[in-house]
């Protein structure tokens, strides 16, 4: 099928031949890739998807075709093969312009244009909506809407179902003040992102990193005029929605002698950290949110850095890391966060198999993919059941959801905290 537009590609954020060009189709990221670990089809592999990204590049594939579009979206964006690249191709900037590439080129169904607009327009940049629309959604959880919707053995009843077990049965919008004061001595004064997901969802988490913050001698700022970070736009295509919440973030988070931005959700730190990328063409924006780009670190990247002043009290439990994929893969954040678990008396902590995984929550792979999602997830689960621990830390929002609800639904008992949320309860708060 021939590209039905003029051009290689229909915009500018569609993969570049230059980032095309660095994979040399070696097939080191075929055993890190879950989507082939799983289903075992080489175009369903990083090296088969850049494979498609050069052949629409060439004009020998349409961007518009159905098959470009599958592979694509079963990608998980974990980010996974870019830790086991050695030509160091950047495989998530490849993927969401592919993905961009495709909401230029595919028309869509009213209904498909509908929901994208309320969740990506109406709900995400909105946080008293989607506070709202979020305890509404626990509330339904509670009173048993679940069991109701599978007992119609609707499809689509059954996938309202599924979405309602990934919710945590409380959601709390009560989040930290403006300011947070530093503890003894100043250290450093920053920003922390609030978060769309985080701030309707966990925003008891943004309390405890302000917390856990200001004990150690860091002055936490928490401006009202900040939005949704874009995460969710760039991955689902959504690059000129994604840059407009980027330049609101930058003119709220930049400019007030911060020493750094402070995000506790890992999606939203790696998609920050390249506003860089994302403004590129901006002329007007670009230096800038390079300049902002650097100072974005994640919560466990930061504390792990400047080092714990306030010894945490002791927890006796046994617990085990999983790395959330932005993180590790994303933000290449690995030993501060198994630091900061070290520094808490009596807390055992186990070895995870394969921790280094995504859990199938990927943004909103969960909802847009159950199938592979769900497989995915299992795979988690069952290494965490053998690891015999008590509770899972992770650091990142939908982690905590997805990992909870493949629990809950194996019969499980263990739990799942935020690193922060651990922290704080360390020091007794």
């Amino acid at each position: 099928m021939t590209s039905t537009f003029p051009l290689p590609y229909p915009n500018a954020d569609a993969p570049g031949e230059d980032l095309i060009a660095r994979c040399v189709h070696c097939g080191f990221c075929l055993p890190s890739c879950p989507t082939f670990a799983v289903l075992g089809v080489e175009m369903d592999s990083p090296r088969g998807r850049i494979r498609l990204m050069k052949t629409v590049w060439e004009r020998r594939l349409g961007a518009d075709a159905a098959g470009f579009d599958d592979h694509i979206s079963k990608c998980l964006d974990c980010r996974a093969c870019e830790t086991a690249c050695p030509s160091g191709v950047e495989y998530g900037k490849l993927v969401e312009g592919a993905r961009s590439q495709i909401v230029a080129a595919r028309p869509r169904s009213q209904i498909e244009r509908a929901i994208r607009r309320a969740a990506f327009d109406w709900l995400l940049p909105h946080r008293r909506a989607l506070g709202a629309f979020a305890s509404v959604s626990v509330l339904a959880k509670r009173l048993g809407a679940s069991a109701v919707l599978r007992a119609t053995h609707l499809r689509t009843a059954r996938r309202l179902a599924d979405l309602l077990d990934l919710l945590p049965d409380r959601a709390s919008a009560s989040g930290p003040p403006p300011i947070v004061r530093a503890r003894g001595d100043r250290r450093a004064r920053v920003a922390l992102l609030r978060g769309c997901v985080m701030g309707s969802v966990f925003a008891p988490t943004n309390a405890a990193t302000a917390r856990v913050l200001a004990r150690n001698g860091v002055e936490v700022l928490v401006p009202s005029d900040q939005t949704c970070c874009g995460a969710l736009h760039a991955h689902a295509g959504e690059r000129e929605r994604a840059r407009a919440l980027a330049r609101r973030n930058i003119a709220s988070l930049d400019g007030q002698g911060l020493d750094a931005v402070i995000v506790n959700a890992a999606g939203c730190g790696a998609a920050m950290k390249e506003y860089g990328w994302l403004l590129k063409d901006d002329p007007e924006w670009s230096t800038r949110a390079s300049a902002f780009a650097a100072k974005v670190k994640d919560a466990t990247e930061y504390l792990g850095d400047i080092g714990v002043r306030e010894a945490p009290g002791g927890l006796k439990a046994r617990a085990t890391w999983d790395d959330p994929c932005h993180l590790l893969h994303g933000q290449k954040v690995r030993e501060q966060p198994r630091a900061l678990l070290a520094a808490i008396p009596d807390l055992e902590l186990v070895p995870l198999v394969e921790a280094d995984w995504c859990c199938g929550s990927a943004g909103t792979y969960n909802v847009t993919e159950p199938d592979l999602a769900r497989a995915v997830l299992e795979r988690k689960v069952g290494h965490i059941l053998r690891s015999g621990a008590q509770m899972v830390v992770t650091a990142n929002p939908g982690c905590l959801m997805q990992i909870q609800a493949g629990l809950r639904a194996a019969g499980s008992r263990v739990t799942v905290i935020h690193l922060m949320d651990l922290l704080d309860r360390a020091y007794g708060s």
